[in-house]
Formats: C-alpha cells, sequence, structure tokens
C-alpha cells in the first residue's frame, strides 16, 4: 500500500509552521511515507505575507514553499503534490485538484465568501474536505458546518483529540460524507502519530487522487510516528 501525508504545513509560508520543506519532507521519507501535500495556509488565513500586497505578488509567495518541495522531489524520493487550506475565523477547508494556475486566474477567490466559495471551487473541480471540523480551542469561538458544501471531512487529524475525531465522524456518517484523514502537522518533533490517504499504486497527480478519494479507493490510515526522538524541533 502507499501511503501519502494530505495536511501539512511548511515555514515560511504558513506562520506557525516551525518546520521549512526540506525539513517536513526529510522527516516524512524517513517515515516511509510515498508521498506528500504541501497545505499551506492561503492567503485568507495564518500566512506569512504582507497581505497589502496587490494579490499575484501574494499568491506567488504563497506558492514559494510548494515549488520548492517540487525541486526536492527527486533527491528526497517522495512525490510532493499541491493543495491549499482556506480559513474563515479559523474554520479550514483543504482544497485538491486545482493547480497553480489555476490559482493565478482566479484572483476572486481570495475575497469571496466560504459559502460560495466553496461550492464554486467544486464546480471547478476540486475535492473540497473540512479540516477538523470540530476542533476546539483558544479563539475558536463557533463551530462551523458546512455539509453542502464539502466531499468530506478529516475524521482523524493527528493533531486533534479522540473525542475531536469521533465527532467528525458521526458528522461524516450523518451526512453521508467522505471519510478524510490528515497530519495538520506544523512541527515533526511534536507528532506523535500521524495520519493520511492509503492507496494501493501509486498516485499520478492530484485529478487522480481526486478522482480516488471520490470513488473511495484512496482511504484514511492512521500510524504512530516512527523516529520522533530523532526530531531536533
Amino acid at each position: 500500500m502507499y501511503h501519502y501525508e494530505t495536511h501539512l504545513h511548511t515555514f515560511p509560508v504558513s506562520k506557525c509552521a516551525k518546520a521549512t520543506v526540506r525539513e517536513q519532507l526529510n522527516f516524512y521519507r524517513n517515515e516511509g511515507f510515498d508521498g506528500v501535500f504541501i497545505t499551506n495556509h492561503f492567503l485568507d488565513g495564518n500566512v506569512n505575507v504582507d497581505k497589502t500586497l496587490p494579490y499575484a505578488r501574494q499568491l506567488e509567495f504563497y506558492l514559494s514553499d510548494y515549488f520548492e518541495a517540487k525541486k526536492l522531489e527527486e533527491e528526497m524520493g517522495l512525490s510532493v503534490f499541491f493543495g491549499v487550506e482556506l480559513s474563515q475565523q479559523r474554520t479550514d477547508f483543504l482544497v485538491y485538484g486545482l493547480d497553480p494556475d489555476w490559482y493565478r486566474r482566479h484572483p476572486e477567490v481570495a475575497v469571496m465568501e466560504k459559502s460560495d466559495l466553496l461550492p464554486y471551487l467544486m464546480e471547478a473541480g476540486a475535492l473540497v474536505i473540512h479540516a477538523h471540523p470540530f476542533r476546539v480551542g483558544k479563539g475558536i469561538k463557533v463551530l462551523r458546518l458546512y455539509p453542502w458544501a464539502v466531499h468530506g471531512a478529516e475524521v482523524f487529524n493527528a493533531c486533534r483529540t479522540d473525542h475531536e475525531n469521533e465527532m467528525a465522524a458521526l458528522f461524516v456518517k450523518h451526512y453521508d460524507l467522505i471519510p478524510f484523514a490528515g497530519s495538520d502537522i506544523h512541527a515533526p518533533a511534536r507528532m506523535t502519530n500521524l495520519g493520511g490517504m492509503e492507496t494501493d499504486s501509486p498516485l499520478i497527480d492530484e485529478k487522480d487522487f481526486v478522482r480516488r478519494v471520490l470513488e473511495k479507493t484512496a482511504v484514511p490510515f492512521s500510524c504512530p510516528v516512527k523516529h520522533r526522538e530523532e526530531q531536533p524541533l
């Protein structure tokens, strides 16, 4: 089986990340993963960019960590794929299947309301996943659920509690959504478990991933971290 991290943040693009692109890829190589999706916070979220700059300049900075990861793909022996994490006051959504050029052509995504944006992305061919839908904690004043505007939700997020993940599983079951998993990793040393999606053959590209998730031939998995004691962060 082939294992892919679907929810990964890197520094400096994501403000909250503590590990660089190289550090994250090295970690996943050592953990035996076959590939990763770079899903940094988009321009509406916790991104380390001057938001007074024009959209095009903000976007190129946003894409920089992904393109750095692609350059390291062969050296690291990992497949690297593109995704984004959208945010609305700490309600987050993972989006797959739309390439960087699509975002260059659609600056409207930076200002659209999420209730309009999520269906818009789905119509464009994106897979939309509600990240950690029952996350609670500092700064989270309300839980927002969009069952009509997502394909699925994380039923396992390695950074959330068992209770939060169990509530997400009930949400997915009740609304007949697709179960999904990811680590939401910001720093390898903080992780005791990892999650992602498992396939029976290697992924070709992002659209292949979208197809497999929709067909439910890509399935959630979780595993313990093997080399946590070796992480410097």
